[in-house]
């Protein structure tokens, strides 16, 4: 089965946690194209689009400033999380703020507790608006991740959301590019974001 069938499918049916983890080993050993990344939100399968450089700079600023600002934690790009409740969703985050080695001995689908923020960038493909804006900061609230950040190219904004209460975030604040935001506890960083209007199109 190729991944065009396989959302093909997604879109009639939901899919079980265990055969969506099934399907991206097989996809992953034989015909999965490398332009193209899945993950299984509200039981249903997304396909994202592989990082651009511009994207790829984002997650190494954003790296650096954790790294001096938090040494005890590490920004680990795309780890497969189980997330939502019951931990039935399966998302990899451009970025996983957590304690380092956090993630040692597990899959590749591993336990969301440690994380302390997941971040979101956005990537200039369709499903971007409601996978980022919509999908993303519901599903990481369920899961209990204490902050989202999400990196917006598309409107040029830094969003920081706060206080998941198992349903959603209560907070949500916006800044454009070049303002400086802070990421609020248990992250405790202050971003300044001027640098963010270099890495997009």
């Amino acid at each position: 089965m190729t991944t065009p069938e396989l959302l093909e499918i997604t879109d009639r049916f939901h899919v079980r946690p265990e055969d969506f983890d099934e399907s991206t080993r097989i996809l992953a050993g034989k015909s999965r194209p490398m332009h193209m990344r899945v993950e299984l939100i509200d039981g249903r399968i997304r396909s994202r689009a592989v990082p651009d450089g511009d994207h790829g700079r984002i997650i190494e600023w954003l790296t650096r400033i954790c790294m001096q600002s938090r040494p005890e934690l590490w920004l680990y790009a795309e780890q497969g999380l189980r997330i939502q409740e019951y931990r039935l969703g399966r998302a990899r985050p451009d970025g996983s703020l957590a304690p380092s080695g956090a993630f040692v001995g597990q899959g590749e689908w591993a336990d969301p507790s440690p994380v302390l923020m997941a971040v979101e960038v956005t990537s200039y493909d369709v499903d971007t608006d409601q996978r980022a804006r919509v999908e993303k900061p519901r599903a990481y609230a369920e899961t209990g991740i204490p902050v989202y950040l999400l990196i917006d190219r598309d409107s040029c904004e830094v969003t920081v959301f706060s206080g998941p209460d198992g349903v959603r975030y209560e907070s949500a604040h916006t800044v454009p590019f070049g303002k400086e935001i802070a990421l609020p506890d248990p992250v405790g960083i202050t971003l300044r974001t001027e640098q963010l209007k270099d890495w997009v199109r």
